[in-house]
């Protein structure tokens, strides 16, 4: 009897630990398919995060060329210099464990996604890093972009690391662009911005979209190919990704390379462009990182890298490598985990990530205001 005993429960712990086994295992969707699990079957409820996200849409117009020069039109000589789309309504998905748990509007429609395109711009950087490109987060850009992007005593101090954290202060002008003219300060005006004193590069964190276009710049000159090129190969690709996505940049930002014309793409939908894409393809891309750069048992991003990516900078506690973060500082969401970490764009747009709880939660057109309130309500 005691030998039936001990069988039994050595067969109870067995199935004990293939279950817990299995309940922590990831799901990788396939092309063109999602595999979703009612939110019930992991004891959790996003009903109220939902309508939350659909009853507070995005208040401005949903021409967005309109909203893009309302947004910015403090900014002296801004204009639209890429493509632009006219959006579309609130849209949504939630993942745990990689299975789609929670869904809203449409979410195969493509819409402009602002700087949420940071993120997958700085991952191209990490790519460039993987792959010994760049041999050093430190190293001085201008060891490695040797036209006058670098030139002069300040801008050649400027590092990788400084332009991914934005912290470098570049100074300068880039396909017709100046950078103390992208979000200026509210007080003095154009002879203040243009004379202002540069700050030691590393010291001092703005966000700036010129500085963020010339890290593309930058990238484009490491990799030889245009970004996108790079990031369908390497990443969008193997995730499975739609062929839907587009990356743009501006009318003017075109560059030769090894005698081929080649467009640099903008960080952002600040003067259009950017990326375009869709709810689903977001959340692949945040299921990447939630799982450490792993997609189903292949490393695409070094997890290393990954880790050094969400660290704060030592300008802004809440900002790493072009991903928000909610550690300790002015941008903590209050109540929700110190360690998650998001994309965030223009709009409303945001790819949220959780790698305790092996959550991503996309969120579109949702004003911006209201984005720690709809957080809350996920978690609590």
């Amino acid at each position: 009897m005691e030998t039936v005993i001990k069988s039994l429960f050595k067969l109870l712990l067995i199935s004990f630990f293939t279950l817990s086994i299995s309940a922590q295992e990831i799901y990788f969707p396939a092309s063109g398919t999602w595999q979703e699990k009612d939110a019930a079957a992991y004891n959790l409820d996003f009903t109220d995060a939902v309508e939350f996200a659909e009853a507070n849409e995005y208040s401005e117009s949903k021409d967005l060329r309109q909203a893009i020069l309302k947004g910015f039109q403090h900014e002296p000589y801004h204009e639209i210099l890429g493509p632009t789309k006219r959006r579309g309504c609130p849209a949504g998905i939630i993942l745990k464990n990689g299975y789609l748990v929670a869904k809203w509007g449409d979410t195969k429609r493509v819409d402009m996604t602002f700087s949420v395109t940071k993120s997958f711009l700085s991952t191209t950087a990490l790519l460039a890093l993987h792959e010994n490109l760049i041999a050093d987060v430190e190293d001085p850009v201008i060891n490695y972009v040797w036209d006058n992007t670098f030139e002069g005593e300040h801008n050649s101090k400027i590092t990788w690391k400084n332009l991914l954290q934005q912290n470098s202060d570049w100074s300068g002008e880039l396909w017709g662009s100046y950078d103390w003219a992208d979000r200026p300060p509210k007080e003095g005006g154009i002879d203040d911005w243009r004379n202002r004193e540069l700050n030691e590069p590393g010291t001092h964190f703005k966000y700036n979209d010129v500085r963020v276009n010339v890290l593309a710049y930058s990238l484009l000159n490491v990799f030889r190919k245009p970004l996108p090129n790079v990031l369908k190969q390497e990443i969008m690709d193997p995730i499975n990704a739609s062929s839907t996505w587009r990356w743009f940049g501006y009318e003017n930002s075109w560059t030769t390379i090894d005698g081929f014309k080649m467009q640099s793409v903008s960080g952002g939908g600040h003067s259009g462009g950017g990326m375009f894409i869709n709810t689903e393809d977001m959340a692949r891309f945040g299921l990447l990182f939630m799982n450490n750069g792993n997609w189903d048992g292949k490393q695409l991003i070094s997890e290393k890298l990954i880790e050094e990516a969400v660290q704060p900078s030592i300008p802004n506690e809440n900002y790493g490598y072009m991903w928000w973060l909610n550690a300790d500082g002015p941008r903590q969401w209050e109540n929700i985990d110190k360690d998650i970490f998001y994309a965030a764009g223009f709009g409303g747009n945001f790819i949220i990530v959780d790698r305790k709880e092996k959550l991503v939660i996309v969120t579109r057109w949702l004003e911006p205001s209201k984005i720690e309130e709809f957080v809350q309500k996920i978690y609590n």
